[in-house]
């Protein structure tokens, strides 16, 4: 149901990566893959899904960490030569961005970040993650290795046929502003902030 659009180059502060848009007539909503590199072939390809923040990846916003791990994934790419980022139209854990601004009213007022998405009435997280087959299909990726705290992605991506060869712990530094967001992804959301042994 995805369809691919086109493709260019991007230059950024990283290097020079190639940006692919992706269009899901059904939900209205337009998507995009950063990649550098042969994205195809038979080594795994390092990812992220990285989900929309307008507050974090745009606005540099302290509430959470998805700026900071953002970047940081440019950066190992950048390094490594290859890799990818889908990057999902997902804002807010797909709750939206002005929906977001409602539960970081409630997050004000003393819920952690489960509590005021599900006082508004959705569940703690409402992405789909399905859009990655497509993009991965289109990429010429089977095999990944991703960066990632969230085993919700590997999870989905696994349900998907793609063979998650390995996970990459991705971390932001703590700040007074997202030590209790950090907190509840873990204790509430299970995500896992250190490499397994």
């Amino acid at each position: 149901m995805l369809r691919f659009i086109e493709s260019s180059k991007l230059p950024t502060r990283w290097g020079i990566f190639d940006i692919h848009g992706f269009e899901d007539p059904f939900k209205g909503k337009e998507h995009i893959a950063i990649t550098m590199g042969q994205c195809a072939g038979p080594e795994p390809l390092l990812i992220r899904i990285h989900s929309e923040c307008l507050t974090g990846d745009a606005l540099g916003s302290l509430r959470c960490d998805c700026g900071e791990q953002l970047q940081e994934s440019m950066g190992r790419i950048s390094e490594l030569g290859r890799g990818a980022i889908l990057y999902l139209r997902q804002e807010g854990r797909g709750i939206g961005l002005v929906n977001k601004i409602r539960a970081y009213n409630l997050q004000d007022q003393g819920a952690d970040t489960v509590e005021a998405n599900e006082r508004l009435g959705f569940g703690a997280d409402m992405r789909d993650y399905s859009i990655c087959a497509p993009m991965l299909e289109h990429l010429g990726a089977k095999r990944v290795r991703l960066m990632t705290n969230n085993p919700r992605k590997i999870d989905a991506l696994k349900a998907l046929g793609i063979d998650v060869v390995e996970r990459e712990p991705i971390e932001a530094d703590s700040n007074p502003h997202n030590v209790q967001y950090l907190s509840t992804k873990a204790g509430k959301l299970g995500h896992l902030f250190k490499a397994e042994t």
